[in-house]
């Protein structure tokens, strides 16, 4: 009944494999990939026909987790999977930003890639083999793909780089880094690192791109036994003729229009030239050719990026009149907003970010029900690019997978630089509105969103920021371009963001247009990018330089610290009656975790002092030879009872008072009177005795004790059983006594 392929290859110490022919045979294809315990399945249909009046390559991906790939129910009311998590919307960038550039231009049918993670083992992430098994699905599929491409994840630690790390792995790496390729070049690059050099991070690129070659040639090799028949492109049709005629009607326009620096202005006259032109040689309105003016929309878009392109490989000058290496106009100011922990806005030409940092209590943090469970988040950056920032009108929703994908990377530039929870307790949430944009929007929210932290109190090591990086390439001349702008990066050849400190990278993420770039073009491209960071910081410095002693006044004030574990129960108290009667009466909110880490928080500082103070002396031990003052709380014969700490009671007995006898306790001290101790020992039991000879206390114990002593006889010696006199003698024992019969 079923006809299966399968192809299996050592990978980094385990053994990856592709198969297909037994599920999902109606698709166009079909792979199954495993890898330890992880199961991802990939399958692709494509439409027979084109989309009519498509100016782009209609495909979409979609990669989900099935909660019963981990053994888990999804919470929630109604049980099921719902929309799209971060990590799915992510994980289909991943997969869409490689293959995209793949396909014909010409190819304008409808394509779907719908990957399914269907078993995880909590041991090798499923993003990685999504993407392998989305290119193997495409390869055999029939689509006329210029694949395969593979993926690989590499790690770093002790100086050496890591082939797909497990979760484990991950979390002591320097780095975490995922390349996509082709035979010929990497196609793709994402990556957070920990302040690593340029030389270290090209490495990696480098070894990641040369250790997946063998799932390459696996998926190769898959198709040539199981790939179906290729689709065959219809001849394109000769238009030569129509763009020399529309070069020479609009070209001198064109070019002209480009030196107008103003991107609105810019736009507004291009789309002047281009509605003229389409007006003379399709017609107008009801009398328009729609077929020609489609040709004509094309070519003359195609015009704009030829006039583009050899303004900048010939004459090395940009639409701006920068050199390839020169960075726009930056202002950068803080403080901008007043009730706010932190702000700042970051200006770069005529792009733009307002960027807010929110400090909370651990009550804050994000909860997130995922497949591998669920856990807490304390850092949030959110990322929103809306309409205005472009001069558009569109309607407004939710975040799209534009501005997750932009946040995450803000997110992954700043994440490593950030304190502990254990230095800095605060939960943490950055947004950035960006109010305008041509250019990198995401790079000037990692230079905000430092700033904003920075001036919020967050205690970061070194101020971070980001630039985007273009390429323009025509066989084998090429420029490369720094802080590109909207139209460089639409026209051009490479996307090529980079973020980091003055010492070395923070993030990396790249996207090429073209089939593949050599590690000769992406190491001038960090040597530029590295120029053009450091003169980012130089400018971000004049606003704030390092980050600020204190949080915030407008912050809530916090502190953290430990107790031992066994006094959690103490600091709860019976029923909660403990923590409850401390929140009420000093206005904190108190969180305690299971390792004993106790976080009091409240918009005063001074209460925050007083309930740290009251619930240290709650688990605070008694110290042999420590001074404390307390109330007497008993008096008994032998003694008094004394309070030394809030949970513990000592005994002052009668002949620890004074030198000589005392016969009545109550003749030195009442009930409720305070009384200066010494701790003298602590039994294992944690029995406290006390004294106060040789103490000072106050004028009316001083001389009570004075007038007491003026007649008294010497104290005898205390007995061990803390009772006064000698102890009467014992026999030695002369065994029980026996009844006469």
């Amino acid at each position: 009944m079923f006809t299966i392929y399968k192809k299996e290859v050592e990978w980094g110490g385990r053994t990856l494999t592709l198969e297909t022919g037994k599920i999902a045979r109606q698709a166009d294809g079909s792979v199954i990939v495993t890898y330890g315990e992880t199961v991802v399945m990939a399958n692709v249909c494509f439409e027979k026909q084109p989309k009519l009046g498509a100016d782009f390559f209609p495909m979409t991906v979609n990669y989900q987790e099935k909660f019963y790939a981990g053994g888990r129910i999804p919470g929630g009311f109604f049980k099921r999977e719902g929309r799209p998590t971060e990590k799915e919307t992510l994980t289909s960038r991943l997969i869409d930003r490689p293959v995209r550039p793949l396909f014909p231009k010409a190819f304008r049918h409808e394509t779907q890639v719908t990957v399914t993670a269907l078993s995880m083992d909590n041991e090798n992430d499923a993003d990685v083999l999504a993407m392998v098994a989305a290119s193997a699905a495409l390869t055999i599929s029939g689509i006329p793909f210029l694949g395969p491409i593979a993926c690989a994840r590499v790690g770093y630690a002790d100086g050496k780089y890591i082939l797909n790390p497990t979760n484990e792995q991950r979390e002591t790496s320097e780095m975490d880094l995922v390349v996509s390729g082709t035979k010929e070049g990497v196609m793709m690059v994402e990556s957070e690192a920990a302040g690593l050099s340029e030389k270290v991070m090209l490495g990696a690129v480098e070894f990641g791109h040369k250790e997946q070659q063998c799932v390459i040639d696996a998926i190769v090799e898959l198709a040539k036994v199981a790939g179906k028949p290729g689709y065959e492109m219809p001849e394109a049709e000769d238009v030569s003729k129509l763009t020399a005629d529309l070069e020479k009607a609009a070209g001198a326009d064109i070019k002209k229009a480009y030196g107008i620096q103003e991107k609105q202005a810019r736009r507004t006259r291009l789309e002047e030239i281009r509605n003229e032109t389409m007006a003379k040689f399709a017609g107008e309105g009801d009398d328009q050719d729609a077929e020609v003016a489609e040709k004509v929309s094309k070519i003359v878009k195609g015009l704009e990026g030829t006039v583009l392109r050899k303004d900048v490989l010939k004459n090395k000058v940009r639409i701006d009149g920068r050199k390839p290496t020169d960075v726009r106009a930056i202002v950068c100011e803080t403080d901008i907003l007043p009730r706010t922990h932190g702000t700042a806005l970051f200006t770069r030409g005529e792009t733009q970010a307002l960027v807010v940092t929110t400090l909370g209590t651990s009550r804050d943090e994000q909860i997130i029900d995922a497949v591998e469970g669920e856990y807490k988040d304390s850092f949030m950056l959110h990322y929103n690019f809306p309409s205005y920032c472009v001069g558009e009108c569109r309607r407004s929703g939710g975040p799209g997978r534009r501005e997750i994908g932009h946040g995450k990377l803000a997110r992954r530039s700043i994440e490593r630089m950030l304190p502990s929870n254990e230095d800095f307790p605060y939960t943490i949430r950055v947004v950035s509105e960006v109010t305008e944009s041509n250019g990198s929007s995401s790079m000037a929210t990692v230079c905000g969103a430092s700033m904003s932290m920075m001036a919020a109190g967050v205690p970061m090591p070194a101020p971070i920021a980001g630039i985007a990086m273009g390429l323009v390439k025509e066989g084998d001349d090429f420029v490369v371009l720094s802080d590109i702008m909207g139209d460089e990066d639409h026209l051009g050849d490479m996307d090529f963001k980079v973020a980091g400190t003055k010492d070395g990278l923070t993030a990396l993420q790249m996207d090429i247009k073209i089939t593949s770039i050599t590690p000769e073009i992406m190491q001038i491209a960090l040597d530029q990018a590295k120029e053009g960071r450091l003169h980012i910081l130089g400018k971000m410095a004049k606003a704030i330089k390092a980050s600020r002693g204190q949080v915030s006044n407008n912050a809530p004030a916090m502190e953290s610290f430990p107790i031992p574990k066994e006094d959690i129960r103490t600091v709860i108290g019976s029923g909660g009656k403990t923590i409850r009667e401390l929140t009420e009466t000093t206005g904190c909110s108190i969180d305690i975790d299971d390792e004993g880490v106790v976080t009091v928080a409240s918009v005063s500082r001074a209460a925050v002092t007083e309930c740290v103070s009251r619930i240290k002396g709650l688990v605070e031990k008694p110290e042999i030879g420590t001074f404390y003052t307390g109330p007497v709380t008993g008096t008994p014969e032998f003694g008094a009872f004394v309070r030394v700490l809030p949970q513990h009671e000592g005994l002052l007995h009668i002949s620890e008072i004074a030198e000589f006898r005392i016969n009545n306790i109550n003749d030195v001290v009442t009930e409720g009177e305070e009384l200066t101790v010494k701790v003298v020992d602590v039994d294992d039991r944690g029995k406290i005795r006390l004294t106060i000879k040789g103490v000072d206390q106050s004028e009316e114990i001083t001389a009570r004790i004075a007038t007491l002593g003026e007649n008294a006889p010497a104290a005898p010696e205390k007995n061990d059983d803390g009772e006064d006199g000698e102890k009467p003698r014992r026999g030695r024992g002369r065994g029980p006594r026996r009844r006469a019969s």
